[in-house]
Order: structure tokens, then sequence, then C-alpha cells
């Protein structure tokens, strides 16, 4: 029998029924036999509505009284769900974070997990018991609760497999796996039985919602399985999928996948802006001038492309970032005018980025001319192109979002049959 962590989020948690609905999930893996931990986030709007209250209150918050009040969503979901357990008969607590204790740093809403005892944890799984875990929170080295930013309930499930030693976490959310781009754009969109952890870094922080970000970076490093299933799936259906898994999308280790594609998927990420800065004096630092002042205001600059003039004097610098960045960064470049030494300032909005993802571009050439040439035959005009590994990120005019996902979806042969 495996030792497991279900995790659950807001819509699987929205309310009574649901939480019930939850309750026979959990149920069914302990009638089969399994040790199981469940960590829970807050009821669907929950959070928002506690954050509301918080900037009601008072504009300009204490950080650590903002962690007070919004870490109490998840403090009621565990409850909710302990209840609905033991009312099924099933042995059953709830575990707030600073129970266990998850150990984080002092950056209070924003906390990263340091270090988790799981030692407790493990005894009372043992004894058959089901240990119902507040996602999203930790203890800060303060003694108070420090919560770990949106999404943060994904982080504390897969860190607590890791301190447990589960053989996987079973993430269950509103889709039933990773898809190879968005099926609401593309139709023919397959669901992914296995992908790597490398890919699924890459899709998540590329404008995949399915897991957030800091929870698969922690996964690869931690090597913790992490399944992707419908929550909405009935309990009682039968668990029948590839490999001895239920329906569903694991994120494993490369080794573990036999058959590689070329191309696992397309990602996009909307709300870019592409900020130019032309005829800059072309000397050592101006680079740090650049971007040392953006980096200082908080603007976080992704794609970066470089052109120096034929004789050398000078050069245009362009760069993306997110568009909820653009006019801060715009003020900071005119205030540090004098110092960069550029002529001409331009900016744009409503740019998408558009990424072709997979572990097969290691071992295959022209994967990238092939991109290139599908979207010129559809008329689409590439700003700006950034490569890695195992990525190709493509930044176009968001009006062409649709007709470039679906394109290159087609010519990478990833529609399914």
């Amino acid at each position: 029998m495996a030792r497991l962590v279900m995790k659950f989020g807001g819509t699987s948690v929205a309310d009574i029924d649901r939480i019930r609905n939850v309750a026979r999930h959990v149920k069914r893996e302990t009638d089969a036999g399994h040790e199981v931990a469940v960590v829970v986030s807050a009821m669907a709007g929950k959070t928002n509505e506690l954050v509301a209250w918080t900037r009601a209150a008072a504009p300009m918050h204490d950080a650590r009284e903002y962690d007070a009040v919004v870490a109490s969503g998840e403090q009621v979901t565990s409850g909710l769900l302990a209840i609905a357990l033991q009312e099924m008969g099933v042995n059953a607590r709830s575990w707030q974070g600073w129970q266990i204790p998850i150990r984080t740093d002092a950056a209070h809403g924003a906390a990263r997990i340091v270090d988790i005892d799981g030692s407790l944890l493990v005894e009372r799984l043992k004894q058959g018991q089901v240990a119902v875990i507040a996602g999203f929170q930790g203890l800060g080295p303060d003694n108070r609760i420090a919560t770990l930013g949106r999404g943060g309930s994904d982080t504390s499930a897969v860190a607590i497999a890791a301190a447990i030693g589960a053989d996987r976490c079973d993430i269950y959310t509103d889709v039933d796996g990773v898809y190879t781009t968005d099926p609401r754009i593309v139709g023919k969109a397959r669901r992914l039985d296995r992908v790597s952890f490398e890919e699924m870094l890459e899709m998540a922080s590329l404008g995949a919602k399915v897991l957030q970000v800091r929870s698969v970076e922690l996964a690869m490093v931690r090597n913790v399985r992490v399944f992707v299933r419908s929550s909405f799936d009935p309990p009682d259906a039968p668990q029948i999928g590839v490999g001895n898994l239920p329906p569903g999308t694991l994120i494993c280790d490369e080794d573990e996948i036999v058959e590689k594609q070329v191309v696992t998927g397309i990602a996009y990420s909307k709300d870019e802006a592409q900020i130019s800065l032309r005829q800059v004096l072309d000397k050592p630092g101006v680079a740090a001038a650049v971007f040392g002042p953006l980096a200082e205001a908080g603007v976080n600059v992704d794609m970066i492309v470089q052109n120096v003039s034929e004789d050398g004097s000078t050069t245009d610098m362009t760069f993306t970032l997110p568009v909820a960045d653009y006019d801060r960064a715009l003020k900071v470049l005119e205030g540090a005018k004098d110092a960069i030494g550029y002529r001409i300032l331009q900016g744009s909005k409503d740019l998408v980025k558009v990424s072709v993802i997979g572990m097969g571009m290691r071992s295959h050439a022209g994967v990238a001319a092939m991109a290139f040439r599908g979207l010129a035959a559809k008329g689409i005009n590439i700003r700006a192109i950034t490569t890695s590994e195992i990525k190709i990120s493509i930044l176009i005019d968001s009006a062409y979002t649709e007709l470039a996902v679906r394109t290159l979806h087609s010519l990478y042969g990833l529609d399914a049959a």
C-alpha cells in the first residue's frame, strides 16, 4: 500500500457538498489501505474576501496581521473536512501549519518553506489516522503564522509529501490533467499521460495555470512524483488509466518517460509588454545602468535582445516585462536617461508570449525553424525570440494569440486524432 498526499484547491472545497465529495475521495483511498495526508485550500473566493477585509481595515497594514487573517480560510476548510470524514467513520484530525510545524522564512505574505518536521505526521499516518492539513501557511522565525503567497497550497502539499516520504502527491483540481495546450483555444488538445519536471516547470512559468511554479520547482528538487487529476470525477468511478494510475497526468523524472515527444506542449502568457531603448551609447556598464534600476524598482524583465550598430558606437536594447510593471519601468528609465545615454524610448503593450516546450528539442534540429516558417505562413510577425534547451518563446501581438497557438499545435503533431 502507498503513502499519499492529496491536495484539494478552492473550487474543490467551495461549499459543504463539495467538501463531502472530497471526503469520499479521501475515504476511497483509506479503504484501499493507503496512508493519507490531505492538504486543503480555502473555499473558493474566501481568500480574496479576507484580503479585501485587511485592505478595508487599513490600506497599509502589518504583514504579520495580514497573514493571521488570510490564513484563517484554510483553517476553516481543514476543520470542516475533518468533521465530514469523521461523519463517514474515518479517523481524521485537522492540522494547522504551525502544529506540524512547517517552518518558513520571515517574508510574511510570501514566505518560503525552510523545513518540515514530518515525524509526528508519519507516526499518526502509520496508526491509520488521516491528517487534514491547512495549506498555504507555516510558522515564521518570529513564531507567528506566515503565508506562502498565491497558490501556496500546492507548495505546501509537495513539501509535506517530501517530508513524509510520500509515494505520490495527488493534486486534485477542476481539470483532469495537463494538456498539450489550452483546450479552450484548441479543441483537439490532448491530455498528457506523463510530463517531465523540467517540461512542467517551463509550462507553469510560461502561462499554464494547472500548477504553481514554486511547487513544481520543489517537486523537481526533491523528486516528488506529482499526479494532477480532477476532483469532479465521481469518487466511486473506476480508477483506470495509464500505467496503473487513474485518469490524469503524472509529473515525474525524465527517466520515467519511455517515449519522449519532440514537442510536448504549447503555452502562452498574456499581458506582456515590450520596451526598446534606441541609440544607446555602447560602452561598458550600459546594461547594468539599464537593468540595475529596474531590478531595484521590482520590475521583472524577461526577454532581452541587443543589436549593436554597424560602427559599434551605439546599440538598441529591447526587453519584455509584465504589463503590470510597464508604467513603473518607463518612469525608472526616464529618470535614468542621462546615466544610460539613450536617444529614444519606445514601448508597446497588448503582446503575448507563445512558447513551444519539449524535452525532445535537445536531440532534434530544426524545431525553431519550423515554428518561424509556420507563423510566417500565417502572416504573424515575431517581435522577439528567446530559447533554452527545451523551450522556444516568441513574442507576438496579442490579436494573433489563438491563431499562433493553433498553428503551432498542429505543426508539431499535437492535435488529437
